[in-house]
């Protein structure tokens, strides 16, 4: 039986999209259902490697929800970072440092306005209110956010 093939896509985001658009950005684990992520040591792990690229300017991660089996960000790259080349970074060093089996690739997704960017910020911080693993957004401790975790609450990089 001959199954169809998913395209691939890319991820670079075409010329005309602004430096420091906003990404909703999906990565997934290999095991499915398995909690990989939301432990302490490997979320210590995976909050430390977000700062640390924060402060890098590879990236401006605005909000970065974990859930048992993958994580949700709203996330701008600057001009001169490859969004797939900082993501894989960012999936090698934690899967050595914290044994996280990650899925090949990822999804992403550029928001289009302010509006989209707060639909999508409270989409993700209730997922875990979605999935049955707290009964309150606020109740869910796995959530990194700038100007809360770190680095200035407004985007070091302009948005769209």
């Amino acid at each position: 039986m001959h199954l169809p093939q998913r395209k691939k896509l890319g991820h670079e985001a075409p010329s005309w999209v602004a430096a420091g658009s906003v990404f909703f950005v999906t990565i997934c684990c290999a095991t499915r259902g398995a909690n990989q992520l939301c432990r302490e040591e490997v979320a210590a792990m995976l909050f430390e490697a977000v700062e640390f690229r924060q402060d890098a300017e590879r990236w401006y991660v605005h909000l970065l929800v974990l859930m048992p089996d993958h994580l949700h960000a709203l996330i701008s790259f600057p001009e001169q970072e490859s969004m797939a080349a900082v993501v894989a970074n960012f999936k090698e060093m934690t899967a050595k440092k914290a044994g996280v089996h990650w899925q090949g690739g990822f999804f992403d997704h550029r928001l289009r306005t302010d509006e989209s960017f707060e639909l999508k910020a409270a989409y993700i911080r209730a997922n875990p209110v979605r999935a049955g693993l707290v009964d309150d957004a606020a109740r869910w401790p796995w959530v990194w956010e700038a100007g809360v975790n770190g680095g200035p609450s407004g985007p070091a990089l302009p948005h769209a």
